[in-house]
């Protein structure tokens, strides 16, 4: 069911799926930072009127479900959380004081989609996307595993092969 929203001369409803990656999409985001990074984007949320409806951290990005209200733009909504989750991912874990120009810690794009009659679907993408990627992990190691070793079978003759 939809949760419209109201402001004085509107209703509206406005979700949208977006992914942020670290800079480089380097592996950045783990251990107290994986487990903070929430509360973070959630805080900042909040500070801005918007709704985190739904998030996950991966290891080299973050999945965001966002409630972002018509007067924001996606784009201005979003750099703004970028850059204010920065400064403090760069203030309270990367041990900065001062100084932040010219630091980075976010690529400087982002993916968007809106989210339409599908968004319990996406909902679930979100918080199933760490086993999904473990799964498609496995399946890529698997071509990288040792094959077992084939040898002739004497009985059917030279040309046919039999696993041992």
């Amino acid at each position: 069911m939809r949760e419209w929203q109201n402001q004085s001369p509107v209703r509206w409803y406005c979700r949208y799926h977006i992914v942020i990656v670290p800079k480089y999409r380097q592996k950045a985001i783990f251990g107290t930072l994986r487990k903070d990074i929430g509360k973070i984007l959630r805080e900042l949320c909040h500070q801005m009127g918007i709704e985190l409806v739904e998030g996950h951290a991966m290891p080299d990005h973050v999945h965001l479900c966002l409630s972002i209200p018509p007067k924001y733009s996606v784009a201005n909504a979003v750099g703004r959380l970028k850059g204010k989750a920065a400064l403090r991912i760069h203030r309270e874990y990367l041990g900065r004081t001062r100084h932040f120009t010219g630091l980075h810690f976010w690529a400087r794009g982002y993916c968007v989609s809106t989210v339409g009659f599908d968004e319990a679907v996406i909902r679930q993408y979100i918080r199933n996307q760490e086993e999904q990627e473990k799964r498609a992990e496995q399946l890529a190691l698997g071509d990288f595993l040792p094959r077992r070793e084939v040898k002739y079978n004497d009985v059917a003759g030279p040309g046919s092969l039999s696993a041992p």
